[in-house]
């Protein structure tokens, strides 16, 4: 399961893995109170990327296609993967600071990995087909 929340939003037990996907740290949250599992630097858009788009919504639809553009190169192609296979396991919360809740780099990560997320299922259907025929 995946899902997205606000870093301003208190955690819940209910969020399980969180993972905090800006590149910079929350404006006056302490680290304490975030409770991370981990900070995907990896995931953020790029600092350009950033400071172009600043959360513009008639950049909305350029952003969208930038950003996963940079997602499915370097690093962040597998951290993707990684976090759609624990996605499987157990919950995701994918932990952002935008105001604009629909508008944002979670947004579209959480699209990305949704997509990824029925790919893995997929080839572990298939997997598992494959495995019954031997």
């Amino acid at each position: 399961m995946l899902q997205m929340k606000r870093a301003y939003e208190p955690p819940s037990t209910a969020d399980g893995y969180r993972v905090l996907i800006d590149r910079l740290w929350p404006r006056g949250v302490r680290k304490e109170k975030l409770k991370l599992d981990e900070w995907a630097k990896d995931l953020a858009p790029s600092t350009e990327l950033r400071h172009w788009f600043g959360h513009d919504p008639a950049k909305w639809k350029d952003f969208q296609s930038r950003y996963q553009e940079e997602l499915r190169s370097g690093e962040a192609k597998g951290k993707l993967k990684e976090i759609a296979q624990r996605a499987l396991e157990e919950p995701v919360t994918l932990v952002y600071a935008a105001r604009d809740e629909e508008h944002n780099d979670a947004v579209v990560l959480e699209k990305l990995l949704e997509g990824e997320i029925k790919r893995a299922k997929r080839r572990k259907t298939t997997r598992a087909a494959a495995s019954r025929t031997h």
